[in-house]
């Protein structure tokens, strides 16, 4: 069984230029990925599909697999990571090299750890599901949600929660945008995002930040050195 770790990270990032090899608390921001992809114990490669020379050696000095360089046309803003992967796991089988499990790593996930990328791992074979990947809980009922009108005026989403007590509305879920676990020959005819059967591994909130513009990336750190102190 051959178990492989995708890494996609292009350059030419606008609003934070250089983001994914951006020091974060003193190390290049992709290090902290390839680490937990290392530690999990999981892998038989850890590639990093980017288009940039200079990404690709970063991460080969943190330890990660460069063998292809990205095509320009899968390397623009527009372009989705699911067409990115499958860009990897197409040239990894033309190459002759069967995958029988893929996880993608998001390269700006300063928080992931090994022991969660191992969970999803022991639950995709466990469970023998299509996908596993990263979920958090909103931190407040998404019931409740307010939405502006046209008129500038507050109205509820769902009008019919207005006097359910908060603790009697459902949890629900997001993506925690760390990583992904498929199993190959069924991820090769997903239609969707979200598999009909997917699983979850639960991330606690305090070790999820979306990183997209500079403030996140400074409340990032700030998170990142509280929980180290």
């Amino acid at each position: 069984m051959s178990i492989v770790a995708i890494i996609p990270a292009r350059g030419g990032s606008k609003r934070i230029p250089g983001k994914n090899i951006k020091p974060f608390a003193g190390r290049p921001v992709i290090a902290y990925s390839i680490a937990a992809a290392q530690q999990s114990g999981v892998f038989d490669r850890i590639i990093v599909s980017t288009d940039s020379e200079e990404i690709a050696s970063v991460a080969h000095h943190y330890g990660a697999e460069i063998p292809f360089m990205r095509p320009k046309e899968l390397a623009d803003d527009y372009t989705i990571a699911d067409r990115v992967v499958r860009h990897a796991l197409d040239w990894l089988t033309s190459g002759g090299y069967s995958v029988n499990y893929l996880c993608w790593i998001y390269p700006t996930a300063p928080f992931i750890r090994p022991e969660h990328i191992r969970q999803g791992a022991e639950l995709i074979w466990a469970k023998k599901v299509s996908q596993v990947f990263s979920v958090t809980d909103f931190p407040y009922p998404i019931f409740r949600a307010l939405r502006i009108t046209e008129h500038g005026n507050l109205s509820m989403f769902w009008p019919e929660h207005d006097k359910t007590r908060s603790q009697d509305l459902p949890k629900a879920y997001h993506d925690a945008g760390q990583f992904y676990w498929v199993e190959v020959e069924r991820f090769r005819r997903m239609k969707c995002a979200i598999a009909e059967d997917a699983f979850p591994v639960l991330i606690p909130r305090d070790l999820v930040q979306d990183i997209d513009t500079p403030e996140d990336w400074e409340i990032a750190e700030r998170m990142f050195r509280a929980r180290a102190k």
